[in-house]
C-alpha cells in the first residue's frame, strides 16, 4: 500500500494510488500547506484542507509555535488523535516536511505521512483537484510531546566535535555550505533527495537515498542534527533521515541563530573540517 519499501519506515511515505483510495476515510485528513489561500483556491486535492506555512512558525527565528496554538491549529483542521495524516504542499517542498515535523515534535508522527510525489506527481497521474473548501468538524487532539527532536544550539555545538555520537548535516545548497557552515557538517542539499524536485518530486528510491548519504560520509549508528537557513529545509532533511531509520533531530535555530546572533565559528569550503 505505501511507496518507498526498503525504507526502515516506509509508512512515512503514501503514493497518490493510496491516497485516491483513501479520500473517503473518515479517518484520513488531507492537509494542503501553502503560503496563500489564493494558491489553495485555484486547485487541490479533493477533501483537503489548507494549512498556511506561516502558522508552522513563530517570529523572525521561524521557529515553533507554542504546543497550545499547534493544538489549537491540528484541531482547527480535523486532526483527532486516531487521524491518519497526509500531507503535500503546491509551493516548496520543504513546507510539507515542515509539517511533517511539527506533528512528530507533538507526538503524531506515527500517523502521519508525505504524498510521495506531492499534487505533481497527483496531476502526473490525472487524478482530479478541486476548488471546493470542506468545512471539518472540529477534532480532539492531545499532544504528546517529543522535546528529542527539536535540536537545541547546545545540541547543535556538540555534535561538531569529531569524537560526537550526533552529526550534524546541512541542508542547504552547496554554494550556501561553501560560504560557511559549523564544523563537521555532512552537505546533503534537500533536492538532491528527490527525482526532480521541480515538476515530478518523487523520492528517490531507498537505495539511491542511502548511498547519497553515504557518499557524504554520514555514518551508521550517529544520531543526524539537520540544519539549513532557518529550519524549513532541514525539516524535508529530518524526513528522509527518520524515513531511512537514522536516529535524528531538527536544529530549528540553524543558521540564522548559528551565525546571525550568536556569530559562532564557521568552517569555509568544501570539506566539513
Amino acid at each position: 500500500a505505501f511507496a518507498g519499501s526498503g525504507a526502515a519506515h516506509p509508512e512515512m511515505l503514501v503514493s497518490a494510488k493510496w491516497l485516491a483510495g483513501h479520500l473517503n476515510d473518515p479517518k484520513v485528513v488531507v492537509l494542503h500547506v501553502a503560503d496563500k489561500m489564493a494558491d489553495y483556491k485555484r486547485g487541490h486535492i479533493p477533501g483537503a484542507r489548507y494549512l498556511p506555512t506561516e502558522e508552522l512558525a513563530t517570529g523572525n527565528d521561524v521557529e515553533l509555535p507554542s504546543v497550545e496554538k499547534l493544538k489549537d491549529l491540528f484541531e482547527r483542521l480535523g486532526v483527532s488523535d486516531d487521524t491518519r495524516v497526509v500531507i503535500y504542499t503546491t509551493a516548496w517542498p520543504p513546507t510539507a516536511g515542515r509539517a511533517y515535523f511539527t506533528l512528530d515534535y507533538l507526538g503524531h508522527g506515527d500517523k502521519t505521512a508525505l504524498l510521495d510525489g506531492g499534487v505533481e506527481h497527483w496531476m502526473v497521474e490525472n487524478r482530479p483537484l478541486t476548488t471546493d473548501v470542506p468545512n471539518p468538524a472540529r477534532g480532539k487532539f492531545t499532544p504528546h510531546v517529543h522535546e528529542a527532536v527539536r535540536a537545541l544550539l547546545d545540541e547543535a555545538q556538540k555534535a561538531t566535535d569529531a569524537e560526537s555520537k550526533e552529526m550534524l548535516v546541512d541542508a542547504r545548497p552547496m554554494r550556501r555550505y561553501r560560504d560557511g557552515h559549523p564544523a563537521g557538517a555532512a552537505p546533503i542539499y534537500w533536492q538532491e533527495t528527490l527525482v526532480d524536485p521541480n515538476e515530478d518530486p518523487l523520492f528517490l528510491p531507498p537505495e539511491k537515498l542511502k548511498a547519497l548519504f553515504e557518499s557524504r560520509g554520514v555514518k551508521p549508528g550517529k544520531k543526524l542534527v539537520t540544519y539549513c537557513e532557518v529550519g524549513l529545509q532541514a525539516s524535508h532533511m529530518y524526513f528522509v533521515a527518520k524515513y531511512l531509520g537514522y536516529d535524528a533531530a531538527m536544529y530549528d535555530g540553524s543558521m540564522h541563530e548559528w551565525s546571525m546572533v550568536k556569530n559562532l565559528p564557521l568552517v569555509k569550503g568544501d570539506s566539513p573540517r
